[in-house]
């Protein structure tokens, strides 16, 4: 056995696991790295994944790997960082571990990761959010759980993973009515929620007597189970389509958790509440998340464009002048 598989298993079980008790994502992306790394050596250089060396890991067999990731998996440059990021994480541990193989690994950690294109950020305007609201069929149980959970992703801004694994332990649904939740980076927060949203959380709670206050907020019809990360994707994704019908616009934007809270940040921005604040609220773990926000706020952008306008000038967008041309531009 060569030294890096001990030091591979030192990595994820003492490190990773002891250590710095990593969340299961973590440890499953780095996992899933480096088998995929171990198989490419194994199928293009012949290898035994249990005798490979470090001298088989230089920077030639990484840039290798990171080549056929794109080329031949058809992953994404993001992607391609991602397994990066799984690598050097390894290595930085190893470098501690193994000065004999400082020169190796300095140049594998000199690998740097590749520019990415960075698009605006997608969210809804309050058009578009009022008709997703109004899509749900409020008749049936099934509807009236999707209203309540579009307007909790919308006022409090909670990751995907936040909005499942909430419990009703987590709620204070009377003055100072609030949501509290566990999220990335295990960073514990409480986020206020308006009077009508804790109205309709009570509602449905008295609609759906608990257990025990572990019970999922929102549960998988007919059961105490909570929903999916996919479920709730899926029925956001079908009252879209419900909600193009009276709102176009809506068809060209695929609706997801995440588009919601991006909703949350930029209705927050459009308030005039400061970056700072709406980090803090979101669960970032800096300020330069929410910068993001900034470049995607064209109102912003259009009071600049407003200051800098020649003399003489009418402030603000152009608007055709008639219906008919609008529609011809529009075309």
């Amino acid at each position: 056995m060569s030294l890096l598989a001990p030091t591979l298993q030192a990595f994820f079980t003492t490190h990773l696991v002891g250590q710095k008790a990593a969340s299961p994502h973590t440890i499953t992306a780095y996992r899933d790295t480096w088998r995929l790394l171990l198989t490419f050596l194994a199928e293009h250089h012949h290898l035994s994944p249990a005798a490979i060396s470090f001298e088989d890991l230089d920077a030639q067999a990484i840039t290798d790997f990171l080549a056929h990731l794109e080329a031949t998996r058809g992953n994404t440059a993001t992607s391609r960082n991602a397994r990066l990021a799984g690598i050097h994480a390894v290595f930085h541990y190893a470098a501690y571990r193994h000065p004999d193989h400082a020169d190796l690994i300095a140049r594998v950690l000199a690998i740097a990761p590749k520019n990415t294109a960075k698009p605006d950020i997608t969210y809804l305007n309050d058009t578009e959010a009022t008709a997703l609201l109004g899509a749900p069929d409020i008749t049936t149980w099934t509807g009236r759980r999707d209203l309540l959970m579009i307007q909790t992703l919308l006022e409090t801004g909670l990751r995907v993973s936040e909005l499942t694994n909430m419990t009703w332990a987590d709620t204070q649904l009377h003055t100072p009515a609030h949501v509290s939740c566990r999220g990335k980076g295990r960073k514990d927060r409480s986020t206020p929620i308006n009077p009508k949203l804790a109205k309709a959380l009570r509602t449905w709670q008295q609609e759906n007597v608990a257990q025990s206050e572990g019970d999922p907020v929102f549960t998988a019809q007919g059961s105490h189970r909570p929903m999916s990360t996919d479920a709730v994707s899926q029925r956001l994704s079908l009252h879209r389509r419900t909600a193009a019908l009276t709102c176009p616009t809506l068809n060209r934007k695929t609706i997801t958790p995440h588009i919601l809270r991006h909703t949350t940040a930029m209705r927050m921005l459009a308030s005039g509440i400061d970056t700072t604040t709406i980090s803090l609220w979101l669960g970032h773990a800096s300020t330069e998340s929410t910068r993001a926000y900034l470049h995607a706020d064209m109102s912003i952008k259009q009071r600049a464009m407003d200051r800098t306008s020649p003399l003489k000038t009418t402030q603000g967008r152009y608007k055709p002048p008639d219906n008919l041309l609008n529609f011809l531009e529009n075309l």
